[in-house]
């Protein structure tokens, strides 16, 4: 199918600068604070602490619930190149990420309580932002939405807006879900997704566990390694793929999210699957063995104070006693306390190459609502923390635009975030599953660069140049 490129100019006669938000994740935040900063009234909906999920614990805005990692600062690295896309456009809710890090090395890791509420002071602080806990169950003709209440019945929330920007996250709740597969007339799309143990680090051995990176670029001390020798590393694995597990059946491949495997399901994959993927020993030396391990588990840290670990690339579906039992066979992990056990739940997202242009608006519900309807984050059919903060945003400038009757160059696809959108914007894409920003879909380079390093910063000087031109095209339109 074809994207309509323009919204009807009949829409709407008059404009009062309101724009309702349903969603404060990542995505729904950044767009929030990023109108308020231009002047628009913002409408924020978040239904929790109302209506929780499986896996928050708080009704903090932009909580997150898996990894506390929002990957490479690399600049050479497309997650790194979009932290500087971020930069460069003011992103609040990085701003807030870069002030609350903990150690990680190359990439961004954040306290996460100190980051959402970070951001949350933000929100409620800012005279432009209502926020309401309010489920939402469906968007109204004249951008007003209609809430769930305590008494189960429907109601209008008698708040309308010229715009609508949907940032719903991968736990959206059912009703609306529901609502939008009905008004997009596409069946629902979902993955699995699995998030790691964090464990206390006064409950480690740290005889046997010791501080190293595997890459140069990162900090001596950003890293915990628990060594595996082979013996341990056979009964690990063993143990492993026999475990009891919450859902029980082998799911198939395309119900997995690839991104976020849970490290079982790597171990059917094959014996030395996990030895080759998170438990690669490359680059470490153990200094109680004097040589490589046959296998690690790394582990980062949570906080500012390191007082608990992630074990990274731990995502699980194990029950919590088989949690317990297995993973304290990692050595140094013996009497580990875990603070918060792996678990797995199911994300919703859109069929976003049928659906959604490259400017985030879905037509088809937007011509219904006789108003534009954004889509952001999680749901929009991407995937990553960055990703959706740098979605939020540029939905926020498409609403903004829209709101003050100009039009905005598209963004550059030579970029980070502009490849990824053209990516997942193709309508001839079949089958899609949610995509992090990486370099197998930038567009290609004007000639083959055989060395990997060397291509890869080529293709970041050349994402800067189109983000500098793309700067000044929105400074020029008043957008920016």
């Amino acid at each position: 199918m074809q994207h309509k490129e323009t919204l009807n100019t009949d829409m709407q006669e008059t404009k009062n600068n309101t724009v309702n938000i349903v969603g404060a994740g990542l995505a729904g935040s950044e767009a929030a604070l990023q109108l308020a900063s231009r002047g628009v009234q913002v409408n924020l909906f978040e239904m929790r602490p109302k209506v929780p999920t499986e896996v928050h614990k708080t009704g903090l805005c932009a909580e997150l619930v898996c990894s506390n990692s929002f990957k490479s600062v690399d600049p050479d690295h497309a997650a790194g190149m979009l932290k500087n896309e971020l930069t460069s456009l003011h992103s609040f809710v990085l701003h807030d990420a870069m002030a609350n890090k903990v150690s990680a090395g190359g990439a961004l890791a954040v306290d996460r309580a100190l980051f959402a509420q970070a951001v949350t002071n933000q929100i409620t602080t800012n005279p432009n932002i209502s926020l309401v806990c309010a489920n939402v169950c469906s968007l109204l003709e004249d951008g007003d939405v209609e809430l769930v209440g305590d008494d189960g019945k429907k109601y209008p929330a008698y708040l309308p807006a010229d715009a609508v920007i949907i940032a719903t996250g991968p736990l959206t709740s059912n009703d609306f879900a529901a609502w939008l597969q009905h008004n997009t007339g596409h069946a629902g799309l979902a993955f699995y997704d699995a998030a790691a143990p964090i464990v206390a680090a006064d409950s480690l051995d740290m005889s046997k566990v010791f501080s190293q990176s595997r890459y140069e670029y990162d900090s001596a001390g950003d890293y915990l390694n628990a060594p595996f020798n082979k013996e341990e590393y056979v009964s690990f694995i063993n143990e492993l793929v026999g475990a009891k597990r919450v859902v029980l059946r082998d799911f198939e491949t395309k119900e997995l999210f690839q991104g976020c495997q849970p490290i079982e399901e790597i171990a059917r994959k094959g014996f030395d699957a996990p030895r080759y993927g998170p438990l690669k020993p490359v680059g470490l030396i153990d200094p109680h063995m004097g040589h490589r391990p046959w296998a690690a588990v790394q582990l980062r840290a949570e906080d500012k104070n390191a007082n608990s670990f992630n074990l990274v690339g731990f995502q699980t579906n194990l029950t919590f006693p088989e949690q317990r039992r297995v993973f304290r066979m990692i050595p140094g992990l013996e009497h580990a306390e875990f603070l918060r056990y792996g678990v797995m739940h199911r994300n919703t997202f859109i069929d976003a190459p049928a659906l959604v242009d490259n400017r985030l608006n879905i037509p088809a519900i937007s011509d219904r609502i006789k108003r534009p309807v954004y889509i952001a984050g999680q749901i929009s059919g991407t995937e990553g923390y960055t990703e959706a903060i740098m979605s939020g945003l540029y939905a926020s400038l498409q609403t903004f635009a829209y709101l003050n009757n100009v039009a905005i160059p598209p963004y550059p696809q030579d970029t980070s975030f502009g490849s990824l959108l053209a990516y997942a914007t193709d309508p001839e894409t079949k089958n899609y599953q949610p995509m992090h920003v990486n370099f197998g879909i930038f567009p290609p380079l004007s000639s083959h660069i055989k060395n990997k390093g060397q291509r890869r910063h080529a293709y970041a000087i050349r994402g800067q140049e189109s983000m500098k031109a793309y700067e000044a095209k929105l400074k020029e339109c008043g957008v920016l």
